[in-house]
């Protein structure tokens, strides 16, 4: 069976002075793969680093390079330019990855920037977050919808930029890609603003990855506006 991949992406400073939020792609023959990062903010270098650390990824997986290798190479690479630079730790940021081959998705993440699969623009899973609110709802202390309004809600667990005594990045895997398969990547400036219900219900009216955003941007905005509104950041993929 073909399948056509079609995506769009989306970055906005929102009511911040600095976009700290950097995406890519990477294209080979047989695995097209989409980046975000979402630089630390507070840090300095938040922005220097998703833009690094994407530039790195892309590099990687151009070289056929898996996203685990890819995401540890990116990492050595972040903690080198810190010493370049005397930098410290101030150079830090999420990063997400998707690949899609011709029959199996697969993506990989550290920090609390969020990777989404729909299947017929149902909601089947999402990437866990690293962050304290995350290992709260793991551990049975709060609610999934508890996450987005909590107050150690920016308190990660892992980024790239601090120093791993072994692998952060968490994997998943055989995600089957059928004609009515679709991903969104997301910073947490995004998904903070929006629930995976108003996902859903703006996915099923859209005809375009980028329909898709343009209604998802809306809410954003009308649900954060006035609010010093971080960053955001998104991109949407189609499998049709």
């Amino acid at each position: 069976m073909a399948l056509d991949i079609s995506y769009a992406s989306v970055t906005n400073k929102g009511e911040r002075t600095v976009n700290e939020d950097s995406l890519g792609t990477a294209i080979t023959k047989d695995i097209v793969s989409f980046i975000l990062c979402d630089g630390l903010g507070g840090h300095g270098n938040g922005d220097v680093a998703s833009a690094f650390v994407v530039g790195q990824m892309q590099k990687n997986l151009e070289k056929a390079k898996s996203i685990e290798e890819s995401i540890l190479l990116a990492q050595n690479a972040l903690l080198k330019k810190q010493i370049e630079e005397n930098a410290g730790d101030s150079m830090k940021t999420t990063v997400t990855c998707l690949s899609l081959s011709n029959t199996a998705a697969r993506f990989g993440h550290v920090g609390d920037s969020r990777i989404y699969y729909f299947e017929k623009a149902k909601y089947k899973l999402r990437s866990q977050d690293h962050s304290i609110p995350q290992m709260l709802v793991n551990r049975g202390d709060i609610k999934e919808k508890d996450i987005r309004h909590h107050e150690d809600r920016s308190r990660l667990l892992r980024v790239m930029g601090t120093a791993w005594n072994t692998p952060k990045y968490q994997m998943v895997d055989n995600i089957p890609l059928t004609k009515h398969t679709s991903f969104l990547l997301c910073s947490d400036g995004f998904w903070e603003l929006i629930d995976e219900k108003m996902m859903c219900k703006t996915l099923k009216k859209a005809p375009t990855p980028d329909a898709w955003l343009k209604a998802m941007e809306e809410i954003l905005w009308k649900n954060g506006r006035g609010t010093n509104m971080d960053n955001y950041s998104a991109v949407a993929v189609f499998v049709r």
